[in-house]
């Protein structure tokens, strides 16, 4: 195959068209007017690769110009013969290319498909060319372009830019970077250093627990760390700001059956047998031993029925179930059918609620108790500062220079390339597809993916493309269509997924779900379930003595 032709891709060679399919250059047979719609594509579409190509390496206006007086004479003669480049004889002729995208980006349309006005590229210049920072003045100004052009706190790097040490840039940065407490530790990935934003969020009880530790052993790297956390923790919530109900999964085993023993007054050698169990697998509650204790009025009368002990009352209620008595019925085929009897029903849970509010009277009442719980609760549910992302640094190298991301599509995208998971739930109409388009560019870029997939609804794919195309006019995307996925072609597109250097790959939520997982992961994934259930079943044997 020609090396210069790029996987995928029409060309002209000997006035012949020929397809280049990985290391093959298939001869293509159409017929003349096909041929010639092709042709001419071909040659829009070098012309406008060109024109990027010229705009990114910084050529001056009037090549550029030149260029696009070229783009327009073609463009003009194209069309007034063969129709719109979105036309659905010119879609069929070239819709295999890998940079037809490109092509139909041309064009911005109306709602009926009609050709509204040229794209930018005609007439404007659409990529700013990236210049890298070679120095900078302060230690400020190097952080910044080191977390624009590399995505991190690079200390060597930010070192070459301002001509200073290591240590006198962390000086200079001290309180806006904290040196890593967990940096040495556990895997070799922690970094080093890590911004404030990052490092004084998330779950700070933690991380101010192991500063404290850090900073007994080494106090003039880490007490800067101690005060600067202690300043962002959460105020500890109360008993009284605090709801708890019997059943709250985060109250201790413990707590709960000391509950029972002082409510029920359980005799000591009872309390041998009658354990409380909290299986984290199942998220399930057992008392063990409910009918050991039978001699007790409160458990089977006071609060419990002669159908259903308080034992069993109070494991229903840590399930958050309502109690129910059933009588059982045989029918006319001597099954036993379950029948709720609602009178005992009816007792048993009047029982059930007088044991919820003694629960409610009995939780806080002990000083030591009520501050073992509110500690829990804080260090569990009160622990996490939400980190704010500041987008502001980001260089968005190869965007159309006419287009300027808003504030929040900034830190939008700086929260996708930092914070992993991310979820935009902005309103309609406030710019996700300009902010998952950035990231995804800027990741690759700053080598944080090799290609993204974005998944969208069927019937957007193509305008999904357009706003691509327009956000980074020279990006390599490929779009999938509805042709791509039928069975004889589905693994041909898989394939030039895998094999094609494609910034980012456009497809449908039903094409999406035609892709099969692999072998090794659905092994890995049965495998992870497995063991859960395995240690699960295990748990219960031990807390339930059951045999499965």
């Amino acid at each position: 195959a020609d090396p210069t032709v790029r996987n995928f891709s029409y060309t002209i060679l000997d006035d012949k068209i020929y397809y280049r399919e990985n290391s093959r250059m298939t001869p293509v047979e159409v017929s003349a007017t096909a041929e010639n719609r092709i042709k001419g594509m071909i040659r829009i579409r070098d012309t406008v690769r060109n024109l990027l190509e010229i705009q990114t390496e910084g050529f001056p206006d009037d090549q550029i110009q030149a260029a696009q007086k070229k783009l327009n004479e073609l463009y003009d003669r194209f069309t007034a013969k063969y129709g719109l480049i979105n036309s659905r004889a010119n879609v069929s002729a070239f819709s295999q290319d890998s940079s037809f995208s490109l092509l139909s980006a041309l064009e911005i349309l109306d709602e009926e498909q009609n050709l509204e006005r040229k794209a930018d590229i005609f007439t404007k210049r659409t990529i700013k060319p990236h210049v890298p920072v070679t120095s900078v003045d302060t230690a400020s100004e190097a952080l910044a372009v080191s977390l624009g052009e590399k995505a991190r706190i690079d200390m060597d790097y930010m070192s070459s830019l301002c001509g200073k040490t290591e240590k006198e840039v962390y000086e200079d940065l001290k309180g806006v970077i904290f040196l890593n407490p967990m940096y040495g530790y556990g895997t070799a990935t922690e970094p080093k250093y890590l911004m404030a934003d990052e490092y004084l969020s998330g779950n700070v009880r933690e991380k101010l627990a192991w500063a404290k530790r850090s900073a007994e052993v080494y106090p003039d790297d880490f007490t800067v760390n101690v005060e600067a956390l202690e300043r962002v923790q959460p105020k500890d919530l109360t008993a009284s700001e605090i709801f708890v109900r019997l059943g709250s999964t985060w109250v201790p085993p413990e707590i709960i059956q000391q509950f029972i023993y002082e409510f029920l007054d359980t005799p000591r050698y009872a309390q041998w047998n009658i354990k409380v169990h909290y299986s984290q697998f199942s998220s399930e509650w057992n008392i063990e031993g409910k009918s050991y204790d039978r001699s007790n009025v409160k458990a089977y009368s006071t609060y419990g029925t002669n159908r259903i002990n308080a034992y069993k009352i109070i494991e229903e209620t840590l399930n958050l179930k309502e109690v129910r008595i059933f009588d059982y019925v045989e029918d006319v085929d001597g099954k036993k059918k379950p029948v709720l009897n609602a009178k005992e029903t009816a007792i048993a849970q009047a029982k059930q609620e007088q044991i919820k509010q003694g629960f409610q009277d009995w939780v806080w009442k002990d000083p030591q108790r009520r501050e073992l719980l509110c500690k829990i609760y804080n260090e569990k549910f009160n622990s996490t500062r939400p980190r704010e992302y500041d987008g502001s640094h980001i260089v968005f190298s190869g965007m159309n220079p006419e287009i300027e991301l808003r504030e929040h599509q900034k830190n939008a995208v700086a929260h996708i390339l930092y914070g992993g998971n991310t979820l935009l739930a902005h309103a309609v109409g406030a710019g996700k597809t300009y902010e998952m388009t950035a990231a995804a560019m800027e990741s690759k870029r700053l080598g944080l993916c090799s290609k993204s997939l974005f998944v969208v609804p069927n019937h957007l794919t193509e305008q999904w493309a357009a706003e691509f195309l327009q956000l980074y006019p020279a990006a390599n995307i490929l779009v999938a269509t509805k042709k791509d996925f039928e069975t004889k072609n589905r693994k041909r597109f898989c394939g030039r997924i895998a094999t094609g250097d494609y910034d980012a790959v456009i497809i449908g939520h039903s094409q999406f779900e035609k892709i099969p997982m692999s072998i090794e992961r659905q092994i890995a994934l049965l495998e992870r379930e497995r063991d859960e259930i395995v240690d699960g079943i295990r748990e219960l044997k031990e807390n339930r003595g059951e045999k499965f």
